[in-house]
Order: C-alpha cells, then sequence, then structure tokens
C-alpha cells in the first residue's frame, strides 16, 4: 500500500477504536482490579478474548492466547499486549484498585484494552492483511513468555510484530518511536566470595570474605565507568549482598548478584568477562576467592528502522506528537520477537505525576487506552508500507 492509502486506513481504523472507548475503559478497570501474576493469566485471557468476540484462538505459553483475524493476502501482521500484573500490594486509592496482592503496576491493563479495542474494530474494516492478536503471558518474570511463544511457532506466518508501552519516563501527551535500540539487554550476575572466616577479635587471623566483598561491589562500577564506551552506555547494579549469621563472626562466604544491562552486543560480551575479571582480582588482593555466575536474560530490543520512521510519521498525520529519540535501560522480553521478525516498540508518554513502572501508585489515565490503541494501529499500517 502506499503511503496515502495506509494514512486513510489508519484515520479509518481509529474512527472504529473511538466508537468503542467507553467499553474498553471499562474492560481497562475491569482488568485492573482483577491481575493475576506470570503463569496464572488464563481468566485474563479469557476475558480479553470473550470481549473481543471473535472466537477462543488458540493457547499458547501455558496461559496466553492467539487470536488471528483474516484479511487481504500475505504474511501476517501481529499486535502484542502481556497480560500479567506484579506482586505489589496497590497504593492508588481508586474505587477499581486490585485488592488481591498483586498490580498491573506497569500498565498492562491499558495494553490490553488498547489492543482488545484495535482488534474489536479491526472486525468491521476490510484489512489488506491478516492481524494476529498477541496475548502474551509472563513478561515480568525471568521465565521469558514471549520465547515460549516463539518456540511454539506463534511466530510461524508473522512478518512484523507491534506493541505499545506506557511510559512515564516520556513526557505525557508525546510518543517515543525511536529507530534502532530502545531496550537494554539485561543478564543477571551472581559473585560468590570465599575466604576463612573466624572470630572477629581476631582479624589477623581471617581472610575476611565481607571486607572483599565490600570492595568487589565498589570495584564493579568500573563496568560502567571505564570499561564500555560511554557514548554506547551500561548500567551495571549490585542489588543484593548476603553474609554471616552473627554480630562477632567473621563468615567465610559472601555473596552479591545485581544485573547489567547492555545496548550493544560487543558491549554485553565486554561485560560479562569485566565482571569476572574485576571480581577475581579484587578478592584475591584480600587474600579470597570469587566465583562468578551470569545469567543470560533478554536480548536488545532493536526497533525495525522502516517500521519506526513510517509509524512515526502515521502517528503525526493522527495528531500526536512524536520524538524519535527515547531508549530505556529497562528490559523487555519483546525482544525475542525482535530477533525473529521485524519488531516496533512504541512508548505512550504518562509524565511521572503518577508514578513509577512498578509503583505501587502508578496508574496512567484511562486516556491512554486510545493512545495505546493509536500506536497499534500506526504500526500495523506502518508494516504495510514497502
Amino acid at each position: 500500500m502506499t503511503g496515502p492509502e495506509t494514512d486513510v486506513l489508519a484515520t479509518r481504523w481509529r474512527a472504529a477504536v473511538q466508537e468503542l472507548l467507553p467499553a474498553a475503559t471499562a474492560l481497562r478497570r475491569e482488568l485492573h482490579a482483577s491481575p493475576l501474576v506470570g503463569g496464572n493469566e488464563t481468566e485474563t485471557a479469557q476475558r480479553v478474548v470473550d470481549w473481543i468476540g471473535l472466537g477462543e484462538g488458540e493457547v499458547v505459553a501455558g496461559t496466553g492466547r492467539l487470536l488471528r483475524l483474516p484479511g487481504g493476502t500475505g504474511t501476517m501482521i501481529a499486535v502484542r499486549a502481556e497480560l500479567d500484573g506484579l506482586p505489589v500490594e496497590e497504593a492508588t486509592g481508586v474505587a477499581w484498585a486490585s485488592t488481591n496482592g498483586a498490580m498491573h503496576a506497569c500498565g498492562h491493563d491499558v495494553h490490553l484494552a488498547g489492543l482488545a479495542a484495535v482488534v474489536r474494530a479491526a472486525a468491521a474494516l476490510d484489512l489488506p492483511r491478516p492481524l494476529l492478536a498477541l496475548l502474551q503471558p509472563r513478561e515480568e518474570g525471568v521465565d521469558s513468555g514471549a520465547q515460549d511463544v516463539v518456540d511454539e511457532g506463534g511466530l510461524d506466518g508473522v512478518e512484523a510484530v507491534v506493541a505499545a508501552h506506557v511510559q512515564p519516563r516520556v513526557e505525557s501527551g508525546v510518543i517515543a518511536v525511536t529507530p534502532g535500540p530502545v531496550n537494554a539487554a539485561m543478564d543477571t550476575f551472581r559473585v560468590e566470595v570465599s575466604g576463612r572466616g573466624g572470630h572477629s577479635g581476631y582479624p589477623h587471623t581471617v581472610d575476611d570474605s565481607v571486607l572483599a566483598m565490600s570492595a568487589v561491589v565498589v570495584a564493579l562500577q568500573q563496568v560502567g565507568a571505564r570499561r564500555i564506551d560511554p557514548t554506547a552506555g551500561v548500567a551495571c547494579m549490585v542489588n543484593q549482598v548476603r553474609a554471616g549469621s552473627a554480630d562477632n563472626v567473621v563468615p567465610s562466604r559472601a555473596v552479591c548478584s545485581g544485573t547489567v544491562r547492555t545496548m550493544r552486543p560487543e558491549d554485553r560480551e565486554t561485560a560479562h568477562r569485566v565482571i569476572g575479571e574485576i571480581a577475581s582480582s579484587v578478592a584475591a588482593g584480600y587474600g579470597c576467592r570469587a566465583a562468578v555466575t551470569i545469567e543470560r536474560g533478554e536480548p536488545v530490543l532493536a526497533n525495525d528502522v522502516g517500521l519506526a520512521v513510517r509509524a512515526g510519521e502515521i502517528l503525526t498525520e493522527l495528531g500526536h506528537a512524536v520524538i524519535p529519540t527515547f531508549r530505556s535501560f529497562g528490559s523487555d522480553d519483546f525482544s525475542a520477537y525482535c530477533e525473529r521478525v521485524r519488531g516496533l516498540m512504541v512508548f505512550v508518554g504518562t509524565g511521572a505525576d503518577r508514578g513509577g513502572l512498578h509503583d505501587a501508585s502508578y496508574l496512567p489515565d484511562d486516556a491512554y487506552v486510545a493512545t495505546v490503541a493509536d500506536a497499534m494501529v500506526a504500526g500495523y499500517c506502518a508494516a504495510l508500507t514497502p
């Protein structure tokens, strides 16, 4: 399709979504009030499928769902939203707040309602390409639902996949559509320092694992400050330190763990190597030994350049303020799709006044359901442009 033709489709689709917004907003509040954590999202998926009203679809990744909407010819274009909530006690105080010990503190309820409106509205249109609605489980955990979708063939016949995510780091009223890397690769590391324990009254008789670990934690800041090109960036964060069982005993073992996030594959490998080198050499200086374990998580999430540029143009035509420069060192298993097919992650700015992602007080306004829907429509239409 030509650019003008896709602009017309986007405008018609948006108008169809607008008619559904009151019902989609009610769905958003219903989902927000009853979140389910990763691996337990069957009821959430069923509620969204029932609301869309186009059949049961196909179960994927245990608790996810695939809904295929015929249209035209050629390969499918997918839109994705996440099903899971977080184990967070909600503190928003709204009448429709969750009370079950879980919370949609990352905006997944907004994404689901936006996707549902997009797919239901599409049923009344003559789409030029088939549409796949991908309701994905387990985005928040280390057990990636996206990778399971890929492994089970959920992207077979898909040419491009589109998603939108609310983002308080972007100003309200602004949509970020950035070509290239937008989310970091995220890996976890664990460092165990072993020494010679003993009595805290005789420090000359021990090889203090706690002292050595303290130095290791400080030295690991070199990974970001001195070992990686600062224009590319890296975030190496120690988030847990554990040692000892008594105030007057020097423990023989201390453990720390954290995450390392990078935007380029070569920096990812460098960071892994440097973490091991720093931990081993610093611990040795204190008479101790260090063992490092690194577990790979999500890869870099890189937007297809053509999709990003064209989607930005369409969103501008729809009246949105668009920026092409926002990147985040957060991670998202949507990257598993981007390694397989053309992918686009759009960030819908909500501003920071309502809290941040994963915050018990984070509550995007209902109006963002429509903005998320616009972003998904723009992504689909962008994929139609050669």
